[in-house]
């Protein structure tokens, strides 16, 4: 009698996959998906998929307005700024611009709020109440105007915009790393650590750390929305990307002139910036649905 291979139960099955089904199943979040990946796609395949140079100006090709030619090939087929560079050119390196200044800014964000979210949140004392209270000091500012002052006084630039967005965004990831590591401080398992003597970075970074993940890819997927939303608002009051950077809002705040004439100058970098935002919060409502699992169907 040949020797029957035990079933899987569904069960054991590790959580991970679990998650990526729920992730799969809500529509609005694979959609998210994809129009980031789009994005994604246009930033690096940028020099292949633009059919112009994006700071290239021909200005007897200025304002021309969106035109497919009659022979299927790319002519302009957004249309020209008021310098004759084309606007699809630099709409797809803008999006490399975007997706760089978000993965900066929010990493740097990332990494400064879990290294004070996880001191404050496993020593408590003294070096909390310090930490939190220059957290709350930060939170006291509306955010844009924070950013604005500290790119003001380091000067305006793309870098310097990167720096100010991520100090921003410190807070955000340092409480949610607190309130983790408090709840999971109180766990057994942590007990446990310290009973065979690990040593506290192992406890932090090793043990508790991989169990606050959660909310913290939640937090960074929408974080990537609010930088690239941030970034186009600096840069559209001349405090981030400087010309000629083909960044998005930067090119709204050159075109706001020309809404009446050439509207489409205008509108296609809105639209960019829109459906970004938008790929992004919708990823990470899935996410937060997906991993969260008192929200699971």
């Amino acid at each position: 009698m040949k020797n029957e291979k035990p079933q899987k139960n569904p069960e054991d099955r590790h959580p991970f996959f679990d998650q990526i089904s729920q992730l799969w199943r809500n529509k609005t979040a694979v959609l998210g998906l994809v129009i980031i990946t789009i994005f994604i796609l246009c930033a690096i395949f940028a020099p292949y998929l633009s059919p112009h140079d994006p700071l290239e100006t021909a200005l007897y090709d200025q304002l021309k307005p969106p035109v497919w030619h009659a022979t299927g090939t790319w002519i302009n087929i957004l249309g020209t700024d008021d310098l004759g560079r084309d606007i699809l050119s630099r709409l797809i390196y803008g999006a490399r611009v975007s997706l760089v200044v978000a993965v900066i800014s929010v990493g740097l964000a990332f990494f400064i709020g879990i290294l004070l979210g996880c001191i404050s949140g496993y020593y408590k004392g003294f070096r909390e109440s310090i930490i939190m209270r220059c957290m709350d000091i930060i939170l006291a500012f509306p955010y844009i105007l924070l950013a604005i002052v500290v790119v003001a006084y380091l000067g305006p630039s793309l870098q310097n915009a990167m720096i100010a967005i991520a100090i921003t965004y410190v807070p955000r990831f340092a409480r949610i790393v607190r309130g983790s590591v408090l709840e999971e401080c109180e766990k057994d398992y942590v007990s446990a650590a310290r009973a065979i003597g690990a040593r506290d970075f192992r406890i932090i970074f090793i043990a508790i750390l991989p169990n606050c993940l959660g909310p913290l890819i939640v937090q960074t997927t929408l974080g990537f929305a609010s930088a690239i939303l941030d970034m186009a608002a600096l840069s559209f009051l001349g405090l981030g990307a400087q010309p000629p950077t083909p960044e998005w809002g930067a090119m709204i705040a050159k075109s706001r002139a020309l809404i009446l004439r050439a509207s489409w100058v205008m509108t296609f970098p809105g639209l960019a910036i829109l459906f970004a935002v938008l790929g992004f919060n919708l990823l990470g409502d899935g996410l937060r649905d997906a991993l969260d699992p008192r929200l699971r169907d």
